[in-house]
């Protein structure tokens, strides 16, 4: 499985912490870019490594981005996409705790993370998140379309299953 990070760290040190504790076969890849670019740069490296992936995610967060346009290119081109709402660090949260009021924004769910992980900065430590993976699975599908939202327990369970 290949996975397109929109964010530089926290997705990546993430991720790469899935494969190691968990020997999902996943390789990470990030570039800064906004999620339709990322769309079509999973879809090239796809073509590009046909034979080495059966399937290609991009990580995406909402911030102020077209998603929808993202997800209609995304549907086009066989791209799975995780899109989290406003961040990817609800995702994180959701590891520790049920979270369905409103977040506003990076700031604001970064707050909120460091209650549970005093002096979070964009960098982690893999192995804090693992024991309440199946927690944030359950959290995150019992959560409306709407912020706060994430798809990234797909993404998970599906590389956990390869």
């Amino acid at each position: 499985m290949l996975v397109i990070s929109g964010g530089q760290k926290t997705e990546q040190q993430y991720f790469s912490g899935l494969r190691l504790t968990r020997r999902a076969r996943i390789t990470v890849k990030c570039k800064v870019d906004a999620p339709l670019n990322l769309v079509r740069y999973a879809a090239k490296l796809r073509d590009q490594y046909h034979e080495e992936f059966d399937a290609v995610w991009c990580v995406v967060d909402v911030d102020n981005f077209d998603i929808p346009a993202a997800v209609r290119l995304a549907e086009a081109v066989k791209v799975d996409l995780a899109v989290s709402d406003p961040c990817f660090e609800l995702w994180l949260i959701l590891h520790f705790a049920d979270h369905s009021a409103h977040i506003a924004d990076y700031k604001a769910a970064r707050d909120l993370l460091t209650k549970h992980v005093p002096g979070y900065d964009k960098r982690l430590d893999y192995s804090t998140f693992d024991p309440h993976l199946d927690s944030a699975i359950a959290r995150a599908k019992a959560l409306g379309p709407d912020n706060p939202t994430t798809t990234v327990w797909r993404l998970v369970e599906a590389a956990l299953t390869r």
